[in-house]
C-alpha cells in the first residue's frame, strides 16, 4: 500500500499543498477546504509541521452509519451516507479530519497525490 512520507523539517510553509488539495477536490482556490494542514510554529521562524491522514482506519471503526469505506488501503467518506455526527473527527488520533462551513461531511485525505506534485522541497512524498 502506498503512503505519504512527511519531512516536517523540509516544509517551507508555502501552502501550495493546501491550495492544490482544495483545487483538486472542490475546484476552489481555498486552502480551508484542504485535507492537509500546515501548522506554523511560532515564534520559531521557519518551523512548520505537516498534518495529513495516515490511513489508520480509526474513522471507519467508529462511524455509526458506515459512511467510511476502505478501498485499497485508503479510507474514503461517502458524503451521501455521512450524517456529520462528528464521531470520526473526535476519534481521529491525528486530528486530520477537517470541517468547512460549506460542507455537511468531514474532509479527509484520499491519497490522490496532488500535494506531492507541488511540494518542491519534498516535504511530502510517496513511501518507497
Amino acid at each position: 500500500m502506498k503512503s505519504l512520507v512527511l519531512h516536517h523539517e523540509r516544509c517551507t510553509g508555502c501552502s501550495l499543498c493546501e491550495l492544490i488539495c482544495g483545487l483538486a477536490h472542490f475546484k476552489e482556490n481555498n486552502p480551508k477546504k484542504s485535507a492537509i494542514h500546515i501548522e506554523r510554529k511560532f515564534p520559531v521562524p521557519g518551523a512548520f509541521e505537516v498534518h495529513v491522514c495516515n490511513q489508520c482506519g480509526r474513522c471507519k471503526e467508529v462511524c455509526p452509519t458506515e459512511a467510511i469505506i476502505e478501498r485499497d488501503g485508503v479510507y474514503l467518506i461517502d458524503p451521501g451516507k455521512c450524517t456529520f455526527c462528528g464521531i470520526c473527527i473526535d476519534e481521529c488520533p491525528l486530528d486530520v479530519l477537517f470541517t468547512h462551513k460549506d460542507l455537511s461531511y468531514p474532509i479527509k485525505c484520499d491519497l490522490c497525490g496532488e500535494c506531492i506534485q507541488v511540494c518542491t522541497p519534498e516535504a511530502i512524498h510517496w513511501s518507497k
